[in-house]
């Protein structure tokens, strides 16, 4: 097991220096941050285990620091330090899901001993698992991925529903592979349906099963898709575009656990887990009044959020290279890599078709690059020739509005209080929104200065 990683935040520089020597002598593996903005900068790029955090600081405070972290990554535990402790505070602290709160002067041991415990219920060590089969289909080394599926793994152990948010194009059938790896209904069967691309008049007969002549063309006895998956996991995929005609009967079958076959007067007992995805905003299509309530709750017992691939920039070089891999041992190329022109192409696009849309282009650029390494011609090229569908409006709302973050801190030159005045939110508002889309405001700084 390798140390566990903390990150230290205290406004006071000698206290600072005196918790880091007191940790680092207790076998941390440490970090430390002068302020909160400061320590927001470092979470994606050092990973912490745990944040040790003073409660007030010049700037945004500890609590608030607190909110910011606990949004993005919910499972990382934090530790408030205080001076000025009193019970209400601690209280208020422990409500919000702040781990420890220790009144200065501390005991040391006391620290080091929430540090340990913070890890070990959170889990959040990093242990080496060369058994980690259950997510090897999933690439990453983003922070904002890797929480994800620490959460999946917890989720993955309970019997509950799984509802999987996310635009089209980010992996949803991949997470639920990883739910179903992950979970006792390992070795049991996993099966997928795309629930657009079953006419209605075929849907029951394809997830219920049917009697032979229940119907003209039913030539044979059907299980159906929900006893074929008896005992393991169904997904259902794009579940928004499921016939409201059809929802009741779905209802009735994840209340009862029981499926009946078209043609047939009695019910089969069926154990299945369902995880369920969809493209569609499901709180609109209720008010709309195309999907019905009391199903989205059985399916939305948990919910899982996949993030779009720009918000997960740092995997596009991962991602891109891994398909080319792939690629080229298909198509036996010569390919062997992106040239680094290309490569800060691929990462600067805003790939509204998320990893299936990069999937697509890379296919294109091993088929097309005469070259070991896929230069810049050829990549804007099957950029420019790929197609994608319009984007949705939440798709296009978030790309509208990271450009006007990053319109707004160049403008302030990366100065967060000067940017949140023009866009007239508050300190720790504004942070939330520049943590949503992964900008850290001191490359701002950098980028000015030259």
């Amino acid at each position: 097991m390798s140390a566990i990683k903390v990150l230290l935040i205290d406004d006071d520089e000698s206290l600072l220096k005196l918790l880091s020597i007191r940790l680092s002598a207790a076998g941390f593996e440490l970090q430390t941050a002068l302020s909160a903005e400061d320590a927001l900068t470092r979470v994606p790029l050092f990973k912490p285990q745990v944040i040790v955090t003073d409660l007030q600081m010049g700037g945004m405070d500890g609590l608030a620091l607190f909110d910011v972290v606990h949004r993005k990554y919910p499972s990382l535990p934090v530790i408030i330090l205080t001076a000025h402790g009193t019970i209400k505070e601690a209280v208020s602290a422990t409500r919000k899901g702040v781990f420890g709160f220790l009144t200065k002067p501390f005991d040391s041991k006391e620290l080091v001993q929430q540090i340990e415990d913070a890890v070990r219920f959170s889990g959040t060590v990093e242990m080496e698992e060369p058994n980690e089969i259950w997510r090897e289909k999933i690439i990453t080394r983003s922070t904002l991925m890797n929480e994800l599926l620490n959460q999946t793994k917890r989720v993955a152990q309970l019997q509950m529903s799984v509802f999987i948010e996310g635009a089209s194009g980010t992996g949803k059938e991949l997470l639920a592979q990883a739910i179903h790896s992950a979970s006792p209904r390992a070795k049991k069967p996993f099966i997928a349906v795309n629930c657009s691309a079953i006419p209605e008049s075929l849907l029951e007969s394809e997830l219920f099963g049917h009697r032979k002549g229940a119907f003209t063309g039913a030539t044979s006895h059907y299980e159906g898709l929900f006893r074929a998956a008896d005992g393991g996991t169904l997904f259902l995929d794009e579940i928004g575009d499921m016939p409201k005609s059809f929802q009741v009967k779905l209802l009735r079958v994840l209340q009862e656990h029981k499926v009946r076959a078209v043609g047939s007067t009695e019910d089969v007992p069926v154990d299945v887990r369902i995880v369920s995805a969809t493209h569609v905003d499901l709180d609109e299509a209720m008010k709309a009044g195309s999907f019905r309530e009391d199903l989205y709750y059985r399916l939305n017992v948990v919910s899982l959020a996949l993030p779009t691939l720009i918000e997960r920039r740092e995997d596009i070089p991962l991602l891109a290279n891994h398909f080319l891999a792939e690629f080229s041992a298909d198509f036996g190329a010569e390919v062997k890599g992106f040239s680094p022109e290309a490569t800060e192409a691929l990462v600067n696009y805003n790939w509204p078709g998320n990893i299936r849309q990069l999937h697509n282009v890379v296919g294109q650029t091993v088929a097309l690059s005469t070259t070991p390494l896929v230069p810049l011609a050829v990549v804007q090229n099957a950029l420019k020739n790929d197609s994608v569908s319009m984007l949705s409006f939440k798709e296009a709302r978030e790309g509208f509005e990271r450009e006007y973050l990053i319109k707004i801190l160049q403008m302030t030159s990366g100065n967060v209080t000067q940017a949140a005045k023009y866009a007239k939110r508050n300190r720790t508002e504004f942070y939330r929104l520049l943590n949503r889309h992964q900008l850290d405001p001191s490359l701002f700084k950098t980028v000015t200065s030259k």
